[in-house]
This record gives C-alpha cells, structure tokens and sequence, in this order.
C-alpha cells in the first residue's frame, strides 16, 4: 500500500473504532495523582510551579471578573501544550492536526465569551462594530467589515493551529525521508540534512508551546472585550 506524507494526519482506527478519544485522554495519564508525598514530591512542585506561571499569564490581560474563567484556561492550555508536544514523538497522532477538533474548541469558547458580553453589557459589546467617530454614509460598510472579523475569530483560530502544526509535521517528515534517502548515496548531505532536521525540531518545539499559549491568549483577550 502507498502512503502519503498526509497519511500521518488521518484518524488512527482499531477494530473500526477511531482512537482520536484516546489520544486526547493519554496526556492525562502523565500527570502525577495526589498521594502522601503531594507536597514534597519534585514532579508535583514542578507541575504546580508551570501551572501557576500559565495561569498567571494567562490572567494579566483579564481584569477580576475575568478571573472566573481561571480553571477553563488554564487546562485548555494545559492540554494543548501536552497534545502538540506529544505530537512530537514518533509514531504518535497529534489530535490538533485536525481542523475539526481546533474548530470544536475555538468556536464555542468564543461564543460563550461573545454571549458573555451580550448578557453583561449589551451596548458596549454592539459598540464594538461601529468605531465611535465614523462617518455617516460608512456606517453600513464599517457594521459589515466589522461583523465579518468578529464572526471570523474563532476560524482564525483553529486555521491557526491546524496549519502551524501541519506545516511543521510535514517539514520534518520531508527532510527526515530525504536525510534516510541520501545516506548511500551522499553520507555527508545525510548528515548536514540530519542537522538541520535537529534544528527543525528543537523549532517544532517552540512551536508547539507558542501556538499552545497563543490559542488561549486570544481567547482570554476576547473575553476582556466582553466582560
């Protein structure tokens, strides 16, 4: 059977049932349960540490009233950083490859934090679509521009996700086959290929974590807008 490099993208499947559940639950199983050393084991002071430092950027941005959406932000993160850093590995699936799932959680965080700031201050949220000082005869054009980049947010987020990570697995893919393709043939265009595949990765990395934290970012700054 021929593979494609976009064959790393589909939905693993076992006996039918697709395993896209499982994967998002795994991530799960490598942080630590409480037990009698919760408070003195490194592993968990570590944990505790990063969470509180993802929190606390998370909510500089928020004023107090924001702060109730503390916990959801801060797993969303959590989750995404896991996920995108476990797609990493080899022979792993990386569930934020799929448009679907990054559109299954940007569009109903951003329609609740929308619904949010119709319910708390109808006005101010309606206000946003008509910048204050507009002339009169641009009034309609402004309302539709502004309306289309309001309903455009949560695409953008999960386009954004979706194709900075695709982008990366396919990079490495590419180069990782031509380094293997090249080792009879030119050993030393293998190795230097070998090196920038490092590179590639150490960058893959950083990826993973920065679109992790932008995802939720933005979140956080359209809740600002509406609370």
């Amino acid at each position: 059977m021929n593979l494609s490099f976009f064959d790393q993208f589909s939905s693993p499947h076992l006996l039918g049932i697709p395993l896209v559940l499982l994967s998002l639950l795994f991530p799960a199983l490598l942080f630590p349960s409480p037990g009698n050393r919760w408070i003195n084991n490194r592993l968990s002071t570590l944990q505790l540490w990063l969470l509180h430092l993802i929190t606390k950027q998370l909510m500089i941005p928020l004023n107090k009233n924001g702060h109730k959406w503390a916990l959801m932000l801060t797993s969303l993160m959590t989750m995404l950083l896991t996920i995108n850093l476990l797609g990493l590995l080899p022979y792993t699936f990386t569930p934020t490859t799929q448009l679907s799932m990054n559109m299954a959680l940007a569009f109903p965080l951003w329609l609740a934090t929308l619904l949010t700031g119709l319910r708390n201050k109808p006005s101010a949220s309606l206000a946003h679509l008509l910048p204050e000082g507009t002339p009169t005869p641009l009034i309609p054009a402004l309302i539709l521009i502004e309306t289309t980049s309001l309903l455009i947010r949560p695409l953008a987020l999960g386009v954004r996700l979706t194709a900075n990570l695709t982008a990366g697995h396919l990079l490495i893919q590419l180069i990782s086959t031509a380094s293997i393709a090249l080792m009879p043939i030119l050993p030393a265009v293998s190795i230097l290929t070998m090196a920038i595949l490092l590179l590639l990765t150490i960058l893959e990395v950083a990826v993973a974590m920065i679109q992790a934290y932008v995802f939720v970012l933005l979140l956080s700054l359209y809740l600002q807008e509406n609370i």
